[in-house]
């Protein structure tokens, strides 16, 4: 069961990177034909930035569901299965805690921005765009928690160290 909603929280997420990947690079490259064209869009420039802040959020989420970030498993790899064990539950407490109070701070950090606008479009809040912050850290945590028992599966296992 746990498999399945891995399988559909990985899709949504590539979905949701995809989409926004796509987004940006299309009013990256409709900016460019409306600058060649001599008339400039106003607020292109900070939109895209939002973009790719969006962006790494949601992809590093996608990333921790796969277990994709640099780590040094060599390190832990060496160790006996049961310090494998500490090791790999002391660092997925530190990243699940990190990222939960990243969350709540971002969260909290929506109300001050509530009355701030963007500057080139005073009509978008910078709550909005900002609330990144604390949905991509709780994405993050849940991805980590789907990917805690084949963690935990994985330090518990033996490795041969090739010579």
């Amino acid at each position: 069961m746990l498999a399945v909603w891995r399988r559909r929280y990985e899709r949504l997420l590539e979905w949701v990177a995809i989409v926004l990947m796509v987004a940006l690079a299309l009013l990256v490259a409709v900016a460019v034909v409306y600058r060649k064209a001599g008339v400039s869009i106003v607020w292109y420039d900070e939109i895209a930035s939002v973009l790719l802040a969006w962006i790494t959020f949601y992809g590093a989420a996608l990333a921790a569901l796969r277990g994709a970030h640099i780590g040094v498993s060599a390190l832990v790899d060496a160790m006996p299965p049961p310090a494998r064990l500490a090791a790999t539950l002391l660092a997925e407490a530190c990243v699940i805690g990190f990222f939960g109070l990243l969350a709540w701070v971002g969260w909290s950090v929506l109300e001050v921005l509530a009355t701030d606008h963007l500057v080139s479009l005073p009509e978008v809040s910078v709550m909005y765009t900002q609330s990144v912050i604390p949905i991509g850290s709780a994405l993050f945590v849940i991805a980590e928690l789907l990917r805690l028992p084949e963690a935990l599966r994985a330090a518990g296992t033996p490795i041969e160290l090739s010579p």
